[in-house]
């Protein structure tokens, strides 16, 4: 019988282990990764993983992260791994710890709680949509923090198993890898991934990119498992000892060191199957380490003193349990006083052999004797025990679990794993009487949470069926208040979904519930300056000054002072919008005032967003771009380190005043992205791709964005989006495209809008395609064409000029180059009219814009 169950060197991944480590000297040098082991269960990923982990620390002087998803339910353990590997820094007192910000370790304290201390800054409020990214963007900064002076390879097994908080976090961690000196490498098995597991598309994704790798794990050769067997035996085997184990095994190499741990030598007859195996020699152990094997087994991971309580077994006899399962390579202990079996197979083996009343009485006790123990105020403790309960089969304990693991989950912002325990939560609710008492709220408020959830996830189809479901069972004449409160929210959902009419509808709806006879309310506060925010979106500017200074008069009546800092936000915009500059830019500066005074991260990143884009649209951009970029300095002091809409602003204007290097510092489009902030990277993106004659680059951009754009009422996008795609289109020479990009444009953003500049924006786009078509037309001898591009171009034209009325200096360059495109299309091309527009441009210190101008000129002298 062997004496040890393991080689002592890891055989036949010779080329697997140099490409990993080649990947950890690549990170050593900045160029990050991502590497994916793939193997079936035994084949020898945890032993490459090992080894790879040795070989990083002692010849490549990294520091070596590691944690393994844990198989629990659903996934709803929410960053297993990550708390596992980051665990050690904390408990040890790391020094890069305590030299993050004050706000990193804020946020970073929702996986490591006592991180946050006095500097840490404004908390991050529980439903704040980013809280999540803020969490993310906390382990990028420790995470660039610890790879500052050395590699650091973080190491994730068992994907298959992971959370959804894990999978967003790896999702993001691929966008935004740069030049760190990190890789990240993590380990699946293949036959787990059935056709609807979560881990197939994100896989799918990550493995084409191109800083990714895949390592396949095949099983070994005869000639790689003789000299495993060798190892372990001490000398070398003989023939036909290999022969048999091969023929059993099949090249796997831990089902080979099980049989050799059985007792086997080959010569006698072979369990069938791995499975068999390991139950064997499981079956050797004593009575009492085997029920102790059974607990562990349903509990993946336990600490002596939960086992003890839930075992019931005498110290003694629990010790020499441990000691016989340690002893026999079956259970392995860990730093932190707790036990795992040493390989999942062989917990699946003891799992599967529960019978049905047995495994329930198994959860049950673990479930009680974990909160007895006062240890639920742990997320990850509280979703354990939520599993316990509901395998356990005991529905009204494992609803009532389920809502407080969700509470926990909130605030450590998990929302998916959050919104699957509430909906267990729901799924149980019509089973158990008593369930609002256990659950301590009510079944609209579990809806309304479980919707919410699934908003700060994204998942706005899913919360719009939620909370349908609650305005279902809510009263609106005996409860208005809550129910205009839940159609404020599916307002959001709907807007969410591209469908803005029916937004407005749903929360005209809400209004209609609190009429203003009823007196001020703070809710009707929130409800009107929500209605002005979307009509500020909407380019509605005229409705929106009645309703937000409706909104600011019950604010202040109320001393609603959030809803008063939207309601004015919402103004300045519009009063811009309508030619009112100063009292536009006044009421955005009074915007960001409330939003600082009360604390409010994301309102004080929309004021400055807004306060700039006012600015910019006026014709003051260098301003515009101090602003945004104070902005930013503020968001950073309040814990913001990558706010997506101030960054997207400085990008816009860092174009407009000729700093394209600062433009381009603009983050990639990542998985992590989504609805309008993905549009308008997008955009960005675009715009400085066609700037710089990258058109490969613009329409890929561009066509992304069409996409994203689609049911959109926004003019701010629709708007960009059109006058972009006619460039592109008209530089590739398809006027026809590029015709139906303007026409499509102005279809959209023409209805009930006063956003003025936009439109003047797109229809100076579409005079200069007319140009190009009478041009052509004109070559081709077709005089018929022609009539027609210089008839289009004079009604574009006229678009372009009644926006202009008034002191607007931007929509007059607008103007002056668009009467230039319109000689052009006449076959009249002035080079003083292209003179005017550069002048025009000039003053407002957009050079890109000056330079095609004064190109045209020198074209228009030249014919």
């Amino acid at each position: 019988m062997a004496t040890r169950v393991t080689s002592a060197r890891i055989i036949g991944r010779t080329a697997e282990l140099a490409e990993l480590e080649a990947a950890v000297a690549d990170a050593a040098e900045g160029r990050p990764s991502l590497a994916f082991i793939a193997g079936e269960s035994g084949v020898g990923k945890t032993r490459l993983v090992s080894e790879l982990e040795r070989l990083a620390a002692t010849r490549h002087g990294a520091r070596v992260l590691s944690g393994d998803c844990v198989e629990l339910g659903e996934g709803e353990l929410p960053y297993a791994p990550l708390v596992a590997a980051l665990r050690p820094l904390a408990r040890d007192g790391d020094p890069v710890l305590a030299a993050l910000p004050g706000p990193v370790r804020a946020d970073l304290a929702a996986l490591l709680p006592g991180l946050a201390g006095p500097d840490a800054g404004i908390p991050a409020a529980g439903q704040d949509e980013r809280a999540q990214a803020r969490v993310f963007e906390a382990l990028l900064a420790l995470l660039t923090a610890l790879s500052a002076d050395q590699a650091v390879l973080l190491s994730i097994e068992d994907l298959h198993w992971a959370d959804r908080s894990t999978r967003a976090f790896l999702a993001f961690l691929a966008a935004s890898l740069c030049r760190e000196q990190i890789l990240v490498v993590g380990s699946y098995r293949p036959d787990e991934l059935h056709r609807r597991h979560p881990l197939r598309p994100l896989l799918a994704e990550l493995e084409r990119d191109v800083h990714a790798r895949r390592v396949e794990l095949a099983p070994l050769t005869p000639e790689e498992l003789a000299e495993q067997l060798g190892d372990i035996l001490g000398s070398p085997p003989g023939d036909m000892l290999v022969h048999r184990l091969y023929a059993r095994s099949e090249g796997n190499p831990l089902f080979t060191e099980e049989l050799l741990a059985t007792g086997l030598d080959g010569r006698g007859g072979l369990p069938p199957t791995l499975r068999d195996a390991l139950m064997l020699r499981i079956e050797r152990l004593p009575a009492t380490a085997q029920e102790v094997l059974r607990l562990v087994a349903v509990g993946r991971r336990l600490s002596h003193p939960t086992l003890a309580a839930a075992s019931e077994a005498e110290p003694r006899e629990l010790r020499e349990a441990l000691r016989e399962a340690v002893a026999g390579h079956i259970l392995v202990a860990d730093d932190d006083d707790g036990y795992q079996f040493r390989h999942a197979l062989l917990r699946e083996v003891v799992e599967d052999d529960l019978l049905p009343g047995e495994r329930g009485e198994l959860h049950l006790a673990l479930a009680r004797t974990i909160e007895a123990r006062g240890l639920a105020d742990d997320p990850r403790i509280a979703a354990a025990i939520a599993h316990h309960y509901s395998q356990a089969g005991d529905q009204p304990a494992a609803l009532a679990a389920s809502v407080r693991a969700a509470r926990a989950a909130e605030d450590i912002h998990a929302f998916g794993e959050a919104a699957a325990l509430y909906e267990r939560a729901l799924d149980l609710w019509a089973h158990v009487p008593t369930a609002a008492d256990l659950a301590g709220q009510s079944q609209v408020d579990v809806l309304a949470r479980a919707a919410n959830a699934h908003d700060m996830e994204g998942d706005a189809a899913r919360q719009e069926t939620l909370l349908r479901k609650a305005l279902s069972l809510v009263d609106p004449e005996q409860d208005p208040v809550l129910t205009a409160g839940l159609l404020e929210r599916l307002h959001r959902a709907e807007w969410s979904l591209n469908r803005q009419d029916d937004a407005l509808a749903t929360l005209d709806r809400s209004l209609a519930l609190l009429p203003e006879t009823g007196g001020p309310s703070p809710e009707r506060a929130w409800l009107l300056a929500t209605k002005a925010k979307s009509l500020m979106l909407m380019g509605r500017y005229r409705s929106v000054v009645g309703v937000a200074r409706a909104a600011i008069d019950e604010a202040r009546a109320t001393g609603a002072r959030p809803s008063e800092g939207r309601a004015v936000n919402a103004l300045g915009v519009a009063q811009q919008g309508l030619g009112d500059i100063d009292a536009g830019v006044a009421s955005l500066r009074e915007a960001v005032a409330i939003a600082r005074e009360l604390g409010r991260p994301q309102e004080v990143c929309s004021g400055y967003t807004n306060l700039a884009d006012v600015l910019h649209l006026a014709g003051r951009t260098p301003e515009a771009l101090e602003v945004a970029l104070e902005g930013r300095r503020v968001a950073e002091r309040l814990g913001r380190r990558e706010e997506m809409w101030l960054e997207a602003a400085i990008s816009e204007l860092a174009y407009e005043v000729g700093d394209w290097t600062r433009a381009a510092a603009l983050p990639e489009v990542g998985r992590r992205h989504q609805g309008t902030i993905l549009l308008n990277l997008l955009l960005r993106h675009a715009e400085l791709a066609l700037g710089r004659g990258d058109h490969v680059a613009a329409g890929e951009a561009l066509e992304a964005a069409h996409t994203a754009a689609e049911g959109s009422r926004e003019p701010q996008f629709l708007g960009v989006l059109g006058a972009l795609l006619a460039e592109h289109e008209r530089r590739a020479g398809d006027l026809t495209a590029a015709r139906a990009a303007v026409e499509e444009a102005l279809d959209r953003i023409e209805f009930c809008t006063d956003d003025a500049q936009r439109i003047a924006r797109v229809a100076m786009a579409g005079v200069r395609v007319e140009a190009d078509a009478a041009q052509q037309a004109r070559d081709l001898g077709d005089a018929e064409a022609e009539r027609r591009a210089v008839v289009q171009a004079d009604l574009l034209l006229e678009r372009v000029a009644i926006a202009a009325e008034g002191p607007r200096p931007v929509e007059g360059a607008y103007l002056l180059t668009a009467q230039a495109d319109r000689a052009r299309a006449a076959g009249a091309d002035d080079p003083a009219r292209w003179a005017a527009a550069a002048d025009a441009w000039a003053v407002l210190e957009r050079p890109y814009s000056t330079a095609v101008a004064h190109w045209r000129q020198a074209e228009a002298h030249a014919a």
